[in-house]
């Protein structure tokens, strides 16, 4: 294997601006390393430094090699891009979620070569795209204000958020190398079953081999062996008495060593042995929803995980390592990584199934509508196919979900409220065709259909509905409604809900100058992208508190809050278990220095909320609730 990445040259096709660009990594950061740019996080630098995304930029390096017949691999490629060998394009690419392998044979020769990654702008291939359309398919502006973010397979957040900068930055965010040819391990699908202390796996793999070949897998001192027949070879070990894998808190997080080798390849798998299963079923209440662990139902304690930082050369395992145990500190045992950001690298996995942390993952849809159109459809089945079969078999997925909110936003846009049969049908292609590509990789996987969501082909309103299926409840922020409303309902899993703060003073001190301390100086204005979030904040101050003398007391009083909010809501809810099964609020971490929901600052510093979790999520603590009267 040769590693590709390292430090190349990066410019814009303009030929303004060249500069070096380090791999893996996105362009604004190298334009920023370099002087180009100021700090795109510093005071109100985001809304001069747009231009970069509605530029073509072309990344080149050189390489020596020895001419042997290999593959060009490329993870992360963000997003709509041309890449070239020598001069010869060889893939054209717009899907940042996938994995990417070409035949470089005859293209690449012995000696000096040259590879060159042409990004196209995604303002103009939106809007192209968006133009193609057989009818108008809207995104969420007040949360994106670059356009047309639906059109393409990428971080949906990258358009802007109500908590994110807006610069939908360009790169290489995984790994680009090449891989000699021959004998291949693609993919490793691992599933379980346990009955009486004896776990049955099935490992199919799925590989390439130059001659007839066999499959050998491993685990826990047990071996089988099968033939590969058309890149596929399944195999069953039967594991007697091997330790299993629990969330955090409730065992050990044993992890066993698969090794599968075909051939002159070979591949190690770390698989937790455990029986995961989603639990919602029909009840007198409505239907249930929670999470069963090897015969154990656990109560889910947590909260939603959004990208580490808005640019992804700045993210870096050891500062995700950090926020993790964070989660885990705070007595977390579960995150849900939402659907408006990205698939996380193997490592993050491979972090969680350590930490015993659960995952709940999203497929990457949010907030928007998204189009239908056959060809559209027909990548995302590749894209879904791909991260499944990438990421199935770590211990900590606990449940795959179709999207984010798609449900709601069918009444969000004034076009598709005056035709909701158009726009409903189309949304039911898109998640059918997830359902179906998820099912074609791992049949038995849990699956809900969308967050929030009553159930399956269930539409209804999961705002404001909390008999069935998993909740999102943000009466008490977006309608100002006091603390106490939190125990006006009774989820049966709250998967999202939240309060604002500032960010802590040390933070806001990296993009403000004491000049600008005050919620209504521009600066502050943008770093706050919920709308009317800086007046929520201080309205709710006038209702429950004398109003803070300076600034620093403000900021310190709306982490204050902000806990006594959140904790108001768990401490409700866990009092009502079994009928409510699990809590994650919104959210843990800021993708840059913000004014948000989050209970830890960007770079990993806790607010008070983080503090405070530790009490109210702790294993075993004690509530008082009033009832009726």
């Amino acid at each position: 294997m040769q590693d590709l990445g390292g430090i190349w040259s990066l410019a814009d096709v303009q030929g303004e601006h060249s500069v070096p660009f380090a791999v893996p990594g996105d362009g604004i950061s190298a334009l920023r390393a370099a002087g180009v740019i100021p700090d795109p996080y510093h005071g109100r630098n985001e809304y001069g430094l747009r231009w970069i995304c509605a530029r073509d930029w072309v990344a080149v390096r050189s390489f020596d090699h020895d001419g042997a017949p290999c593959d060009l691999v490329i993870e992360g490629l963000d997003t709509v891009a041309e890449v070239r060998l020598n001069g010869v394009l060889v893939l054209s690419a717009a899907n940042a979620f996938r994995r990417w392998r070409v035949d470089a044979a005859g293209l690449i020769r012995r000696g000096t070569n040259e590879i060159s990654v042409t990004f196209r702008s995604v303002v103009d291939e939106g809007a192209r795209r968006q133009a193609a359309q057989p009818f108008f398919v809207p995104w969420h502006e007040g949360n994106c204000p670059i356009p047309n973010g639906n059109m393409l397979r990428k971080p949906q957040c990258d358009f802007g958020w109500d908590w994110n900068i807006a610069l939908a930055p360009f790169g290489i965010w995984g790994g680009i190398r090449l891989e000699p040819q021959g004998d291949r391990i693609a993919d490793v699908i691992v599933t379980q079953a346990h009955e009486d202390g004896v776990a049955t796996v099935t490992v199919e793999v799925r590989g390439e081999a130059a001659a007839a070949a066999t499959v050998t897998a491993t685990l826990c001192g047990v071996t089988a062996s099968a033939p590969l027949r058309a890149g596929v070879a399944r195999l069953v070990l039967r594991v007697e008495g091997a330790a299993l894998w629990w969330p955090v808190g409730w065992g050990a997080q044993v992890l066993h060593d698969l090794t599968v080798t075909l051939g002159a390849a070979r591949t190690v798998r770390r698989v937790g042995l455990r029986e995961l299963a989603l639990v919602s079923e029909e009840d007198g209440a409505g239907r249930s929803f929670g999470f069963r662990v090897n015969g154990r139902d656990i109560f889910a304690r947590g909260a939603n995980w959004i990208p580490a930082d808005a640019l992804s050369g700045r993210i870096t395992p050891a500062g995700v390592r950090d926020l993790l145990q964070s989660a885990v500190d705070a007595g977390m045992n579960m995150i849900r990584v939402w659907g408006g950001g990205r698939y996380e690298p193997d490592w993050f996995y491979d972090l969680c199934d350590e930490m015993g942390l659960m995952v709940w993952q999203d497929f990457m849809f949010a907030c928007n509508l998204y189009p239908s159109t056959p060809d559209f459809l027909a990548e995302i089945d590749r894209e879904v196919r791909d991260v499944v079969a990438r990421l199935n078999h770590h211990a900590c997925i606990a449940l795959w979900c179709g999207d984010n909110e798609l449900i709601g936003a069918l009444g969000w846009f004034d076009c598709s409220r005056a035709d909701r049969d158009r726009y409903l049908v189309s949304y039911d292609r898109l998640n059918r065709t997830v359902e179906g590509a998820l099912r074609a990789v791992l049949p038995g996987a849990n699956w809900w259909p969308s967050s929030p969501s009553p159930g399956a082909l269930a539409f209804g309103d999961a705002w404001h509905d909390d008999t069935s299926g998993d909740m999102h409840f943000w009466s008490v922020w977006h309608e100002g409604r006091d603390f106490d409303h939190y125990r006006d309902v009774r989820p049966r899993f709250c998967s999202e809900f939240g309060f604002q703060s500032y960010p802590s003073l040390e933070v806001i001190r990296r993009f403000a100058d004491p000049a600008d301390f005050n919620i209504a100086a521009p600066v502050m204005e943008a770093h706050q992208k919920n709308a009317g979030g800086n007046a929520r904040i201080a309205e709710t101050m006038f209702r429950y508190f004398r109003f803070p003398v300076d600034f620093p007391s403000f900021v310190y009083l709306s982490q204050v809050q902000q806990g006594l909010a959140i904790k108001t809501a768990v401490t409700a809810w866990r009092g009502i278990k079994p009928h409510c099964r699990g809590i994650l609020f919104w959210q843990l971490n800021d993708t840059w220095p913000v004014c948000s929901w989050s209970s830890l600052d960007h770079g990993g510093g806790w607010k008070l909320l983080h503090h405070m979790a530790r009490r109210f999520y702790a294993d075993v603590t004690v509530v008082c609730l009033p009832q009726e009267e």
